[in-house]
C-alpha cells in the first residue's frame, strides 16, 4: 500500500470507455490509492482543478478533446502541471506524440497488468520523492530559523539532512534522466546530450556518430512469452550492447526495442566498425526463457553527425530512414545514412507524408472528385436512368501546386493511422452535399465511398455515420461503402456487425479490388456485400491480355450465381467496354466513360439535367 506521510495517494483514470476504466482499476486496486475516474476530457480537467489526483492515467482516443488537447490544458496550469500524464494507447505512433505534450509515460493497449503496474509504481515512486523533498525542504527552513542560536550543536544534524536531500536530489534526476526497464538512459536525456553536442558541433569541428540500434524479433519475444520475459530481454539486451562500447559513448533506450549510441571522435567508417562490433555481441548472445532459447539480430542505423543537422528530431529522422534501408535489407543489417540515397527513394517521401498529411487535415486541403459509372447491362438501366458515383479523394499539394492522386497518399495514410481520418472526412463530404440537394435524392441511385479495412476496425465509426445521415437528412439508401482490401479485415464478426448496423440504415456495401485482395472470396462468402467491383489490374488490358479477360469471366459468371451486380473499374477504351458488355458486367468505370471531377450541387443537377434530356430522347424515339 503507498502512503506519503499520512497521506494516501490519488490516481485519476480517464477514459471514454467504462470498461477499461474497470480494468485498470482492477489492476491498480492493491496498490491501496484512491482511484477516480472520469469518461471525458472536460470531466477530467474538472476533477484534476477539483481534487489534484498525484497521478493520471489518461486514454489518447476520446470524442471531443482527445487525451493530447487534455493534457495540453493540464500542462498549462500551473496548478496541474507537474501531475505526471501517462498515457493509454494502442497505437505506435502515438508515444512519441504523447511525449511532446508532456506525457511522462505510456502504456500500450490491450492493458498488461504487468506493464501498468511497473509503470504506475516508477511514476508514484518520483511524486513520493518530489513530496519527501518539498517536505524536507520546509522542515529545514523552519531548523534554521529555530536554531540560529545554537549553530554548534546544530551543524553536524543539518549536515545530516543536507546529505540526505542531496541523496534525494541525485535519487530524483536518475529516475527523470534512466530507463527504469534497462537502468540505461532514457530518451529525454539523449534529447538533451545529443542537442549539446549538435551545438558544439555547429561552433568548432567535432566529428560523431549515431547509431539506431533496433532489436528484430523483439515482438516474437515479448508475445512468446509475456512482457516480463520482454523486460528481461531489454536488460541483458542493453548489457549486452553497453559491452561493446567505450566509457566515452553513450548509450541510450529510445523506446520499445531501440536503443542509440552517440560515439564522439569517430568517422563514417569508425561508425560502422562500432555496429559490426555490437553485431559480433549480439551474435554470440543467447536470451533463454523457460527452457526456450532465442537467437536475436538487430538492425543497425549510422548516421554521421554534421552540421547541417540542427536538431534531435531531424537526426531522429534520419536515422529512422537508414534503419527502414537497413530492414529492407534482411536480417541483422546495417546501413549508412546516405542523403543522396533517401532524396531519390520513394521511402523517403513517405516518412515526409506524416506531415504532409497532418497539414491537408488541419487545413482543409483534401478535395471530394466524383466519377460517373456507366451501365452496361440491360438490367442496371431498367427503369429511370438513376445516377451512380463514385467518390474518389484528392490531395492538394501547395509545395507541389497540384493535386495528389489517392495511389500517392493512402498508402502513407494507413501507415501514420490516418486513413480513418481522411475515410471520415469523404463521408461528412459526401452526406454534406447530399443533404444540399434534397430535391434530387429520388433521382440518384448511389454514392459509393471508399472504406479502408482499418477504418472498419474503428467502434465508433457506425455510429458516426447515423449520425451525419440524420443530421443532413440524407436516407442511407444513397450511399454505398467499397470496403478495400489494402489491409486484411482482421475481425469478421466485428466487420459484420458493423456492416449490419449501416444496412439496418439503408445502406448498402461493394467488395472492392475484388480478386486481388487478400481473402477476397472468404470475405464475399462469410460477410453481407450488396455487389462485387472487380480490380481494375484485370480490366485495364483485358482486351489484349487472355489471363486477364478469363479472370473477369469468371469473377462475372460468379457474381451471376451469388446474384450480385458487378462493377468493372478502369474501362479506358470502348473495346473493352464491349466485351463487358459481352459478358454481362452490369456496371462500368473509368476513363472511357467519365473523368473524374470536383464535386459540387451544381454538377450533380447538371448530370442529372443532361440525363434527364437523354432519357426524354430515348422516350420519343421509342
Amino acid at each position: 500500500m503507498l502512503h506519503v506521510t499520512g497521506i494516501k495517494l490519488t490516481v485519476l483514470i480517464v477514459d471514454d470507455t467504462p470498461e477499461n476504466i474497470d480494468v485498470l482499476s482492477a489492476v491498480l486496486e492493491g496498490l491501496g490509492c484512491e482511484l477516480m475516474a472520469a469518461t471525458s476530457g472536460p470531466r477530467a480537467l474538472e476533477l484534476a482543478a477539483r481534487r489534484r489526483p498525484d497521478l493520471i492515467l489518461l486514454d489518447v482516443m476520446m470524442p471531443g478533446m482527445d487525451g493530447f488537447e487534455v493534457c495540453r490544458h493540464l500542462k498549462d496550469d500551473m496548478a496541474l502541471a507537474d501531475i505526471p500524464v501517462i498515457f493509454v494507447t494502442a497505437r505506435a505512433d502515438d508515444i512519441s506524440t504523447g511525449f511532446a505534450v508532456g506525457g511522462a509515460d505510456y502504456i500500450t493497449k490491450p492493458i498488461n497488468a504487468d506493464e501498468v503496474l511497473a509503470r504506475v509504481r516508477h511514476q508514484i515512486e518520483r511524486q513520493v520523492l518530489l513530496r519527501d523533498l518539498r517536505e524536507l525542504n520546509r522542515s529545514l527552513e523552519e531548523r534554521v530559523r529555530e536554531r540560529t542560536a545554537e549553530l554548534t550543536l546544530a551543524n553536524r544534524q543539518l549536515r545530516i539532512e543536507i546529505n540526505e536531500r542531496r541523496y534525494m536530489q541525485d535519487r530524483l534526476n536518475y529516475l527523470a534522466t534512466h530507463d527504469f526497464v534497462t537502468r540505461q538512459y532514457n530518451r529525454g536525456a539523449l534529447d538533451a546530450h545529443v542537442s549539446e553536442l549538435l551545438a558544439r558541433v555547429q561552433r568548432q569541428a567535432t566529428s560523431a556518430v549515431f547509431l539506431l540500434v533496433d532489436i528484430d524479433q523483439f515482438r516474437l519475444v515479448n508475445e512468446t512469452c509475456g512482457c516480463v520475459a520482454g523486460d528481461e530481454l531489454l536488460r541483458q539486451f542493453a548489457e549486452l550492447v553497453g559491452g561493446a562500447l567505450t566509457r566515452s559513448d553513450f548509450f541510450a533506450r529510445v523506446g520499445g526495442d531501440k536503443f542509440a549510441v552517440v560515439s564522439e571522435d569517430q568517422s563514417e567508417e569508425g561508425g560502422m566498425a562500432l555496429a559490426r562490433q555490437i553485431h559480433k555481441h549480439i551474435a554470440e548472445f543467447e536470451f533463454q526463457w523457460e527452457e526456450r532459447v532465442f537467437r536475436l539480430a538487430a538492425s543497425i542505423a549510422v548516421v554521421r553527425i554534421q552540421r547541417d543537422i540542427v536538431s534531435f528530431d531531424q537526426l531522429m529522422l534520419m536515422a529512422d530512414e537508414a534503419a527502414y534501408h537497413a530492414k529492407r535489407e534482411g536480417r541483422g543489417a546495417i546501413c549508412l545514412y546516405d542523403a543522396k540515397r533517401s532524396a531519390t527513394d520513394p521511402h523517403r517521401e513517405s516518412v515526409n507524408w506524416a506531415l504532409v498529411l497532418f497539414d491537408a487535415l488541419k487545413q482543409d486541403r483534401l478535395r471530394m472528385h466524383g466519377q460517373r459509372l456507366e451501365p452496361l447491362a440491360n438490367g442496371a438501366a431498367a427503369g429511370p436512368r438513376r445516377l451512380h458515383v463514385e467518390t474518389l479523394a484528392r490531395l492538394w499539394d501547395p509545395v507541389r501546386d497540384k493535386l495528389l492522386m489517392p495511389a500517392q497518399f493512402i498508402a502513407p495514410a494507413e501507415r501514420f493511422h490516418l486513413i480513418t481520418d481522411i475515410d471520415c472526412w469523404m463521408i461528412g463530404q459526401a452526406v454534406a452535399l447530399l443533404g444540399q440537394v434534397p430535391e434530387l435524392h429520388e433521382r440518384i441511385g448511389q454514392f459509393a465511398i471508399n472504406l479502408s479495412a482499418i477504418s472498419i476496425r474503428d467502434a465508433t465509426l457506425a455510429k458516426h455515420v447515423a449520425d451525419l445521415l440524420a443530421q443532413h437528412n440524407v436516407p442511407g439508401r444513397l450511399l454505398c461503402f467499397e470496403i478495400t482490401e489494402t489491409e486484411a479485415i482482421t475481425n469478421l464478426q466485428s466487420a459484420g456487425s458493423f456492416m449490419q448496423q449501416l444496412r439496418d440504415l439503408g445502406c448498402r456495401f461493394a467488395l472492392d479490388d475484388f480478386g486481388s485482395g487478400f481473402a477476397s472470396f472468404s470475405y464475399l462468402r462469410r460477410l453481407p456485400f450488396d455487389s462485387i467491383k472487380i480490380d481494375g489490374m484485370f480490366v485495364r488490358d483485358m482486351d489484349t491480355d487472355d489471363v486477364h479477360s478469363g479472370m473477369v469471366r469468371s469473377m462475372a459468371e460468379m457474381g451471376r450465381l451469388l446474384n450480385k451486380p458487378v462493377v468493372a473499374e478502369c474501362v479506358e477504351n470502348e473495346r473493352v467496354a464491349d466485351m463487358l458488355r459481352s459478358l454481362g458486367i452490369d456496371w462500368g468505370q473509368g476513363y472511357a466513360f467519365h473523368t473524374p471531377e470536383e464535386l459540387t450541387p451544381q454538377l450533380l443537377r447538371s448530370w442529372l439535367a443532361v440525363d434527364e434530356g437523354v432519357g426524354a430522347d430515348a422516350q420519343q424515339t421509342a
